[in-house]
């Protein structure tokens, strides 16, 4: 029986975009740990501030991140800003007494804000300063004994949750794993410098499924009583959209710079097993999330989306401007496969709830540092190997 939480869970955010609003939406619907919203950080915009204030209770809207970290109330700080920001707010946060939510990537190579160092700076450099960062953290990890909580929905979303029960409970030898995250590109035009994301679509879209890879063959471990590392890292990646002429270029929404638009990475462990992600900014069909686990004793496939639980076909779109139906597809005419439920079967809701329970219960998270480090080692591995055509090999 889990212990009586006496007082609510003080919360401090820092950032007001997508990430903030999925966090808000999980602690105003937060079952079971009680939850005090306070003070919410607008970087250069306290309109915005103000607006994700009103929207889920916050206490306090500022501009000053440094209003959280001096707090003493405030026992939990949510990082939800850009990744050049996590690793040095954490460590703030963490040297204050907080215990720390970030979201993904945990970190970047961003360079010094420089156009095209995707093109320019060898990707064996990126990979030496995204460690020595991440050391950095580890080491203030240690040091002050604060939980570090990694919010990668994919752990959590509802199909691999599943998929991981099944696991421990069959001890089941996973064989070979395979993910897909395409879409037609993004909405935002930062996406196609590497300054601003710290690589393409591996950073964007295809780290999801690599850390849900990850994260089960750690759960498999656990439950056969193994140790199993990542011994090498390989990949090919590139730009497909040079392929595209003018006029069809018109559905697909990639218009990369210095980065890459498609990825192939392939992750050998230490028991000779492997995982395969595939990552593309130029798949029509809308955004597509799936996950496939092939174990000695069975077969999971895992539908993020989509995942059929509700098909429509409309003939026009009447009344439908402010349903959201699904992600990346222009029109709501025809069939569809409608997102239902989507922050729940995402993860969204579920990582937020383990979470706040980990800091309660002072149990461990899901996804924590040990995960966050290990991806983020993985993707820019896979950046080395495909600059340099060669196989990265780990050290144990």
């Amino acid at each position: 029986m889990k212990k009586k939480i006496d007082k609510p869970l003080v919360i401090g955010i820092v950032g007001t975009g997508y990430g903030s609003e999925l966090h808000g939406n999980g602690y105003i619907n937060m079952v079971g740990v009680p939850v005090r919203l306070k003070t919410v950080c607008g970087g250069s915009n306290l309109a915005k501030a103000e607006k994700i204030k009103e929207k889920f209770g916050y206490e306090i809207a500022t501009l000053d991140y440094m209003d959280i970290i001096n707090d003493p109330e405030i026992d939990v700080v949510d990082i939800t800003v850009n990744q050049d920001l996590h690793i040095p707010l954490a460590i703030k946060a963490m040297r204050a007494g907080k215990d720390v939510i970030c979201e993904k990537p945990l970190t970047g190579y961003l360079g010094d804000g420089s156009d095209n160092i995707g093109n320019t700076v060898r990707k064996s450099l990126m990979y030496d300063a995204v460690l020595a960062q991440m050391d950095e953290l580890k080491r203030v990890i240690k040091e002050t004994g604060r939980k570090f909580m990694y919010a990668e929905n994919t752990v959590y979303a509802t199909p691999i949750q599943k998929a991981a029960e099944i696991i421990r409970a069959k001890k089941t030898k996973i064989m070979l794993m395979t993910s897909e995250n395409t879409l037609i590109g993004s909405s935002s035009d930062k996406a196609g410098h590497w300054k601003n994301i710290g690589g393409g679509t591996l950073m964007r879209n295809g780290i999801h499924g690599l850390t849900g890879m990850l994260w089960l063959k750690r759960v498999e471990a656990k439950s056969r009583g193994e140790n199993i590392t990542i011994t090498n890292v390989t990949a090919d990646m590139g730009v497909q959209t040079t392929a595209i002429n003018n006029e069809k270029h018109r559905y697909v929404n990639a218009y990369p710079v210095d980065v890459e638009d498609m990825a192939l990475v392939s992750v050998t462990f230490s028991d000779n097993t492997k995982c395969v992600a595939m990552c593309s900014d130029a798949v029509l069909g809308g955004s597509r999330n799936i996950l496939n686990i092939y174990g000695s004793d069975g077969t999971l496939f895992c539908n993020l989306n989509p995942c059929n639980i509700l098909n429509t076909y409309f003939m026009d779109e009447e009344g439908l401007e402010n349903v959201y139906i699904s992600e990346m597809l222009p029109q709501k005419t025809g069939w569809n496969e409608v997102f239902v439920s989507d922050e729940v079967i995402r993860g969204y809701t579920g990582e937020l709830k383990d979470f706040l329970e980990s800091v309660a219960y002072d149990t461990e998270p899901d996804s924590n540092f040990d995960l966050a480090y290990m991806v983020m080692k993985v993707i820019y591995a896979a950046y080395q190997s495909a600059e340099e055509g060669r196989k990265i090999e780990f050290r144990a």
